[in-house]
């Protein structure tokens, strides 16, 4: 009641006017509804408000609509881009007719997660670390229909822009492949995402560094400070709120799908992960690169489910667009301290035990981080139960192994399509405890096999055109 007593004290001390209740939905966009600040009460943090939950994808059938969202007192923080001002709350979802949590809520498993793992007794808290990068364009252009597909990107850094005449063409466009951390002019992002950063720094985000990254045509990443699982996925829905509309303040427009432009790098979000109990580390040890017997074991539970798990951390068609040899991103499944074309790193910055951790490099941002995190945090804690180590490490460049060494890698799988036939495969360590249920990982396959691969196999595709329109 204290949270909720301070709750009010903040409305009334920021004179807030309406209340924004946000919720994740299935595939991982954030949804909202808002209300006056007169319909707070404390009643509501129990009752929750309610909603139809059949237009929400891959949610309930429309003669089963009703739905309520319970807002969470600890998650307030004051919109900074709202004319009037707004008080932002997340919300988990709820049966309205037994008033427990929706299976399918993926605020609601991630929470189902960090229980499992406190009832195991070995650890208390899993701390999680998203470096998401993102692109920002100055123009977008898309469309397919019956007659015509096509996509226009635009960038005034963009290398492709040399050469075309803006009245005047100062140049300072990063070269393809060569955008990691020029000055500005070369950089001319800098301001904006300096004030990307200030603003998540006034919600109570604690930024460590932004940067350029490799791509042309405005590739950054701005890397915020570690935190409990939970907590990270809800800093990463404020964290793309805030890119999304300060490019937009800009009169730029901010992406992350994984793979915008063809012979660049694409946008990943290495995912940092280590246990800890009662403050104290568990991935720090003797082992390799400094690991303790218990983070090799959590590495083995990723790289063995890692093709499954694709289908929650790379979840789109998109994604295996950025998953292929050559540009960084990590198609081998081994791990490597350094090596940053191994699957899973183990940065070796800071020799402090509380630094210890994983990184896995595989997932991306179009990702739902609610799931994504979960299902990763499953397959550890099934590799420490079943003690499954992870071989031995890969310390050569995996690009410069003869072909023989390179095929005893396994790699990620090629298509969403092969990472939904792998989690069809491979899905009973995420039901232990309850955690991920039936319906969830049904729905999850069924929507995406549906509405996403099925949808781009229907539709020729440009490149079709150049190669066999004159077959």
């Amino acid at each position: 009641m204290d949270m909720i007593h301070d709750l009010f004290e903040l409305t009334k001390s920021k004179e807030v006017k309406m209340i924004d209740l946000r919720f994740m939905d299935f595939p991982g966009l954030w949804q909202h509804f808002s209300v006056p600040v007169s319909r707070l009460n404390p009643e509501a943090f129990e009752k929750g408000y309610g909603f139809d939950g059949s237009s929400i994808r891959g949610w309930r059938q429309i003669n089963e609509s009703d739905m309520l969202v319970r807002p969470d007192a600890s998650t307030a923080v004051i919109d900074p881009f709202a004319k009037h001002t707004t008080l932002i709350l997340f919300c988990d979802i709820i049966e309205p007719t037994t008033m427990m949590p929706y299976s399918k809520c993926p605020r609601t498993l991630a929470r189902k997660a960090e229980d499992y793992l406190k009832s195991l007794g070995f650890a208390d808290t899993a701390y999680f670390g998203a470096e998401a990068e993102f692109y920002i364009f100055d123009d977008i252009r898309y469309s397919q229909n019956e007659h015509e597909g096509y996509f226009h990107i635009d960038s005034k850094e963009g290398h492709w822009n040399s050469g075309r005449e803006e009245n005047p063409n100062l140049g300072y466009k990063p070269r393809y492949k060569e955008g990691y951390f020029p000055v500005p002019p070369q950089d001319s992002q800098q301001d904006i995402r300096s004030e990307m950063s200030v603003i998540l720094e006034s919600m109570g985000i604690t930024i460590e560094a932004h940067h350029h990254e490799v791509g042309t045509g405005g590739q950054g990443e701005i890397d915020m400070r570690f935190n409990s699982m939970l907590k990270i996925a809800d800093q990463l829905q404020l964290f793309k709120y805030v890119v999304k509309n300060v490019s937009f303040q800009h009169n730029k427009t901010a992406t992350f799908m994984p793979k915008p432009i063809f012979m660049d790098n694409g946008s990943g979000m290495h995912t940092h992960m280590s246990l800890w109990k009662a403050g104290v580390p568990l991935f720090a040890g003797d082992r390799y690169a400094g690991l303790s017997e218990m983070a090799l074991y959590f590495a083995g539970g990723i790289l063995k489910h890692a093709p499954a798990l694709c289908a929650f951390a790379n979840p789109t068609t998109n994604s295996y667009k950025r998953l292929i040899p050559g540009y960084e991103a990590p198609t081998r499944l081994a791990y490597s301290q350094r090596n940053r074309s191994a699957a899973i790193r183990i940065p070796m910055y800071d020799p402090n035990p509380k630094a210890k951790r994983i990184e896995f490099r595989v997932p991306d941002s179009s990702c739902n981080p609610y799931i994504a995190f979960s299902a990763l945090l499953m397959a550890g804690l099934d590799g420490i139960q079943n003690k499954i180590h992870p071989g031995d490490p890969l310390d050569k460049n995996m690009y410069d192994l003869e072909p023989e060494e390179l095929a005893e890698v396994p790699e990620t799988p090629p298509t969403l399509a092969n990472s939904l036939d792998a989690l069809e495969a491979d899905q009973d360590f995420l039901y232990k405890g309850n955690v991920f249920t039936e319906d969830v990982v049904d729905t999850w396959i069924w929507y995406k096999r549906e509405k996403e691969v099925n949808a781009l196999r229907q539709r020729p595709h440009p490149w079709e055109f150049e190669l066999y329109y004159d077959i």
